[in-house]
């Protein structure tokens, strides 16, 4: 016993714990690059994406609203590249200015460069159809 009755720390005991703490470190570490690098790698969808962007599709949506991060994760990697605008205030309660001056009453809606409207889950085959975008074959 060491001193005031407690157990003496053994270097082995030590050890042990350094070395688990050293691998519970690494394996974050690995799984937080692959996790950046996995998001950033080009997607898919990359170019249709950037079509609807040219020409002048807009995705309005909110944050909180599950049919908008449904049709995200539907472009998968390539839906940072979407020509998004968010339409909730921060506290979730309220809709931004440029969302109330484009009248935007439902989430998600889509806005064309002819005035039209998509409103609600759109499939990319309707977004390809309003754009004029190809498609690109997905496995």
């Amino acid at each position: 016993m060491g001193s005031f009755g407690f157990p003496r720390s053994t270097s082995n005991g030590m050890k042990g714990m350094t070395l688990f703490w050293l691998a519970v470190a690494i394996l974050v570490v690995v799984g937080v690059g692959a996790g950046v690098y996995l998001k950033s790698r080009p997607g898919a969808l990359d170019g249709f994406t950037q079509c609807l962007s040219d020409r002048g599709a807009v995705f309005y949506g909110a944050f909180w609203c599950p049919h908008c991060q449904k049709v995200k994760r539907m472009f998968g990697n390539s839906a940072k590249l979407l020509p998004y605008i968010e339409c909730s205030t921060a506290d979730g309660r309220g809709q931004l200015p440029v969302c109330k001056d484009k009248s935007i009453e439902q989430y998600p809606t889509w806005e064309f460069t002819d005035g039209s409207r998509l409103v609600g889950e759109s499939s990319l085959q309707e977004l390809a159809e309003k754009t004029g975008c190809e498609l690109p074959a997905l496995e």
